[in-house]
């Protein structure tokens, strides 16, 4: 008897809730929440799951406190992504989304340690406000 193939385990998936689209700019575009601080695993989930109209993102500027070392740059699905460390910022929890010609999306950064249910309220909170 033969027996049917399985797909494969599907993988990670980013945690991402993003606010309805507005002709008006927002601060934050909506909430990620990461599993690790680990920006060699975590960017490509994130970037793979961005809409496909915000364009190809070509750089990201994160608070460098807020993750472990990395390198300036990562390979993306065969795409470059420059990173920027940011010393100090503004809001450290915040991550910045770059694309060339389609513009520049905040996201704030749900630190991976927060229970489920707190990260749950945060990003939904986001993702609904219209401020």
């Amino acid at each position: 008897m033969a027996s049917v193939p399985q797909p494969p385990p599907a993988g990670p998936v980013a945690r991402l809730r993003l606010a309805p689209h507005s002709a008006v700019p927002r601060r934050i575009d909506g909430a990620w929440w990461p599993r690790s601080r680990n920006l060699l695993v975590e960017l490509p989930l994130l970037i793979g799951a961005l809409p496909r109209d915000w364009g190809q993102i070509n750089g990201v500027t994160v608070n460098a406190e807020m993750w472990s070392a990395s390198p300036g740059r990562i390979l993306v699905a065969n795409h470059v992504v420059r990173l920027r460390r940011e010393p100090v910022s503004r809001d450290r929890h915040t991550v910045c989304l770059l694309s060339p010609a389609r513009g520049r999306w905040d996201l704030l950064v749900v630190p991976p340690e927060v229970d489920a249910a707190d990260a749950e309220y945060l990003m939904a909170a986001v993702a609904t406000d219209t401020h």
